[in-house]
Order: C-alpha cells, then structure tokens, then sequence
C-alpha cells in the first residue's frame, strides 16, 4: 500500500522532492510478526524466520517505498495510536512552517492483522454489524486498511516552481487527557482542546469552519466524548460525518486517508456522507450528513484523530483559493 500510494505522487508530481518522510503507523508488518510467532510455535526451524523479523519493523514498508520512488533522505515513523496518521501531517506543518524543512512527504499507512483485529474485538470495541457513526443504536468499530501520502511544500516555493496546488494545510493541534488506556475523558476535554488548538493555529474561529470530517469510530465512548466536544465548540450550525462508515478505521492511516478525502470534498464541493445513520444520540444535537452526499462550497475543513490513552489531532485544511 505504501508502495502504491507513493506511486501516485511520483505520478501527480515527478518535480517534488521531499527533504524528509514522515509517516504514521500502528501495526507495522504485524502480519510478519504474526508468522514468526507460529514458526517458532511449530518448534521447527524455518529459513523464513530472518525476512519475517526484518519486514516486521514498522519503517520497512517506508523504507521500500523510498526505494521505489529513488528517494534517498530521512525518514521517521509516529507511532501514536489512532491519531499517528494526523500527527504525521501535522508535524510536517509544523516542520515546514517553521522553516526546518521545505517539503515533505507525510501520511500514514496500517494493513489489517489477526492480532490486531482480536485486540479491538477483546475490548468489545468491534461490530458484528454496520458500523454506525454518532448513530444512537451504534454498536462499535470496523476496521479498514489503507494508506495516504501528501505531498506537503512551503507555499512560495511551491508556486514558484509551478506546483499544482491541491490545498492547504493552515492549522494544527494536539492534546493528552490521559483519563484511560483505552477510553477518552467523558468531558469531552481533550478532543475540545485538540480542535481549539488547530483553530488557533490556524488563525480562525469555530464559526468559520464548513464541514467537519470526524474520527466518528461508532464506538459508544469515541461517539460520545467526540460528539459533545463538536457540539460544544460548534453547536449543530457546522456538517458532521465519519467516513469510517465507508471505509472502516485504518487506525494510523486514518487520518491521513481522511485528510485526502477532506482535500477532495473542498476541491469536489460536496459532504462526504455518514452512511448507516438512522437517528442522532439523543445526548447532543449535531448536523450530520446523514447517507447522502451533498452539495456545498467549503473553504475551511477540520478533520479529527483521537486514540487510545488520549491521543487527540486536528488538522485544519482549506481551499487553495487563488493559489494556483
């Protein structure tokens, strides 16, 4: 998937050239880990054993993505639960904004595995069923797989050497609740102060936000603290979906796949829908895209990433304007 998406760039833009590879991830090549561990379960030796431990480490499949795209600079890997993906974009923002680098790969990448998959299913965190995000009857998560690159460059350069400018990326924030290993803070404080934080990075206000791509997992805890958060900040005057309802939750590609899709909505003008939505929780009062797309002008999205421990991203991204 890594090799693919790198691909795309190369494609969309053989004149870039990343100074550095950032890149959120949560599993690695657990699938590899997953084979050894049966091999030497087996008790038998298996000449296997040396390519599964090298492919295991989480900066191979970055490592041979470099490689096929002939990009020879450093690399590092943000290993940060479900919000690695944003947490990559974003420090590459903070990176570039600051004038230590002036382009970046960034995004981030996770493939499904058996370990993984009975993790969340321990926590009851999973569905048997349709996941449902902010939905009353949701019931958990499903899991995806993907991965998503950007292509992130200072501004004046990239106009400068003629780059087809897709988006911007304007703001930036994190925070820590560090309420439970798994669960966020009730109050719904730490995804508050993430968006609070992006926005003030970003240099705008709640009310100038057009849509809003959610983390939106569908489980009762994520739904719910996230939820009040939004509608706490936002009130039900801003559109809410969880394309995790489509694509299922590629933990720490997520953010990173859902921050294409928020560049895509701007440039496509439309809301991505939040399928399977038949009534919102009664708790909070919230305008969601409910099952069918629709038709708007957005200049400014904010897209979320929360994870386990409380681990909370918000990325801002806006149109390119006259940009290009």
């Amino acid at each position: 998937m890594m090799i693919a998406a790198i691909r795309e760039v190369r494609a969309q833009d053989p004149a870039f050239a990343p100074q550095q590879l950032l890149i959120g991830a949560t599993g690695g090549g657990m699938t590899f880990g997953e084979a050894f561990f049966r091999s030497l379960a087996a008790g038998g030796p298996d000449r296997r054993h040396a390519a599964w431990l090298a492919n295991y480490n989480p900066q191979k499949p970055v490592l041979d993505a470099q490689e096929e795209a002939g990009f020879r600079v450093p690399s590092a890997i943000i290993a940060n639960a479900c919000a690695s993906g944003s947490n990559a974009i974003g420090h590459a923002f903070e990176l570039i904004r600051r004038g230590r680098r002036g382009a970046i790969l960034c995004g981030g990448y996770d493939a499904l595995s058996e370990l993984v998959f009975r993790g969340f299913d321990s926590l009851q965190a999973s569905t048997a069923e349709k996941v449902r995000p902010f939905d009353a009857a949701r019931t958990g998560l499903v899991l995806g797989e993907g991965a998503a690159l950007l292509a992130l460059e200072n501004h004046e350069h990239a106009r400068a050497r003629g780059a087809r400018i897709l988006g911007l990326v304007t703001g930036y924030g994190i925070s820590t609740d560090t309420h439970h290993i798994t669960q966020p803070h009730p109050s719904g404080i730490g995804p508050r102060l993430a968006m609070e934080r992006a926005l003030a990075s970003a240099g705008c206000a709640a009310q100038s936000v057009d849509y809003i791509n959610a983390h939106g997992t569908a489980t009762l805890f994520n739904d719910a603290t996230e939820g009040l958060a939004i509608a706490q900040l936002f009130g039900n005057r801003v559109p809410v979906s969880s394309t995790k309802s489509m694509m299922g939750h590629a933990l720490g590609g997520a953010g990173a796949i859902e921050a294409v899709i928020s560049l895509l909505a701007i440039r496509e003008g439309l809301l991505p829908p939040n399928i399977n939505f038949t009534a919102c929780d009664p708790a909070w009062d919230l305008d969601i895209v409910a099952n069918r797309s629709r038709p708007a002008t957005l200049r400014r999205v904010l897209s979320n990433s929360f994870g386990f421990g409380g681990t909370n991203a918000s990325l801002v991204i806006e149109s390119a304007g006259g940009a290009n």
